[in-house]
């Protein structure tokens, strides 16, 4: 299978709403006004620090099923969220009503909750030399609007659909295609010195069609691709998509199950990624100042193999990852969180790093474009290339259930995939349950493939693991 390519508020509201941009409902002048005078009352009524984002989001759906319109939805939304310190005290409060009153009591009920908590000597805002300076937030481009209206995303989805349900007669029924285009934008500032924010999009489709064998043993098979892109012009053709998802349903027609073994895997790009962001997970300062990680005191230590490396870079231009600064307007940076297997970072926000005794790494609200690779991988070492390396064995496309132990690091997911000898792909295999743990998956790591895919904020080609336990029948 080859996968497809300070000014009273109330006094501004009318002029927000008269002069929209980019399908907006309100300027970011208009958000900037509202920040700032919810920032300036919260100082008033006694806040030692206080912090604000006012956002904007707005976007279409649109499904189909069949050759047949399903739905069809609009959404926008809207909400200033305001976070007051009273000492080492924090209260949260949020509204949809941008009115001079309704800023004001939400202020107010932030600064109530926030007298009425218990004390946590690390709570705060970011220090001020944490802080990204307005002149070094990088223009990314990742805001590109796509002016669809619901016919031709209609028309888009019912294309991606027919495709699909065009590429045999065994591709018999769908569970339908749909199109999203969405947008956002938002200001942010708090009273360590922080000010800035920025418009972004994200737009997608997607197909599932159901593939059927007739006759005494009926069997159907589902499965799915979809293309998501900031810019609608970098998205896969609908026709690609549905073809390519049509393929993938129709190549696990004739599933068996298989006996109880042990054997190498192989997890399929879209799936590997899954395995970085367990890395991630246990490696971020929540669970790690819970000590609720298998990966506690992991910094400087081996975790991978020593061909391993994990790069991560907040500034790929339309990046799904990318940000000029974190959730906290901390400043952001490209590193090596893995360098030759060992962990030279964690994920850590202000807060968990007050709590760990270390510095924030500009990791409030998630990781920047991560990208797992191999040293050892040649630009030759596409799918059929990675088969051949896994020789005996599960290759894995489909993963099922939430079989993942943070604390100890057990793992367990109902899977499906195809059974490879000498290899090459024997048959496809389903009810099966792979198992392991991740300290030893991740120990394990033999090789990293050539066929590098996006999966939201994470890159990484396919992944062959050593040695797994395969439960079947």
């Amino acid at each position: 299978m080859t996968t497809p390519s300070s000014r009273a508020p109330a006094a501004q509201a009318g002029a927000a709403a008269s002069a929209p941009e980019h399908g907006f409902s309100y300027s970011r002048a208009f958000f900037e006004d509202i920040v700032d005078h919810a920032l300036a009352h919260a100082r008033k009524i006694g806040a030692t620090d206080a912090g604000a984002e006012a956002s904007e989001g707005c976007g279409l759906s649109v499904s189909v099923r069949k050759g047949e319109l399903e739905t069809v939805e609009r959404n926008r939304d809207k909400s200033l969220g305001v976070t007051v310190y009273v000492g080492h005290r924090r209260g949260n409060a949020s509204t949809s009503d941008f009115s001079e009153r309704a800023i004001e009591q939400t202020v107010q009920a932030a600064y109530d909750i926030a007298r009425f908590t218990a004390e946590d000597p690390v709570a705060g805002l970011p220090d001020a030399a944490d802080i990204a300076p307005p002149d070094t937030h990088q223009d990314l481009d990742l805001f590109h609007p796509w002016a669809i209206d619901s016919t031709a995303a209609a028309q888009m989805a019912l294309a991606c659909e027919a495709a699909a349900l065009g590429t045999s007669r065994r591709i018999t029924n769908s569970e339908g295609a749909g199109v999203s285009a969405q947008q956002s934008h938002f200001f942010s500032a708090h009273t360590r010195g922080f000010r800035g924010g920025y418009a972004s999009s994200r737009h997608s489709f997607s197909v599932a069609p159901i593939a059927s064998l007739p006759g005494r043993n009926a069997e159907m098979q589902r499965d799915a691709w979809f293309s998501s892109m900031r810019c609608a012009d970098d998205l896969a053709s609908p026709e690609a998509v549905g073809r390519y998802a049509a393929q993938r349903a129709l190549s696990r027609l004739g599933s068996r199950k298989i006996a109880t073994t042990e054997c190498p895997v192989l997890f399929e790009s879209t799936l590997a990624a899954g395995l970085l962001g367990s890395f991630v997970q246990a490696v971020s300062g929540g669970a790690l100042y819970r000590k609720s990680s298998f990966l506690l005191d992991s910094l400087g230590k081996p975790v991978f193999p020593a061909h391993i490396d994990i790069l991560e870079d907040p500034f790929v231009r339309r990046g799904k990852g990318s940000s000029p600064f974190d959730e906290e307007g901390v400043r952001v940076a490209p590193r090596k969180v893995v360098d030759a297997g060992r962990v030279e970072g964690y994920f850590l926000s202000s807060y968990s790093a007050r709590k760990l005794g270390m510095k924030t790494t500009g990791n409030a609200g998630g990781s920047h474009n991560l990208v797992l690779q191999s040293r050892w991988t040649d630009p030759a070492d596409d799918l059929p290339a990675m088969l051949r390396k896994l020789g005996t064995g599960l290759f894995v496309i489909e993963l099922m259930g939430q079989g993942v132990n943070y604390v100890t690091g057990d793992y367990s997911r109902g899977a499906s995939g195809f059974w490879v000898e000498n290899g090459e792909i024997a048959y496809p295999v389903h009810e099966i349950t792979i198992a392991g743990n991740l300290k030893d998956m991740f120990h394990g790591i033999d090789a990293v493939g050539a066929d590098a895919y996006n999966y939201g904020a994470k890159t990484v080609g396919s992944v062959l693991v050593r040695r797994m336990k395969v439960a079947g029948s």
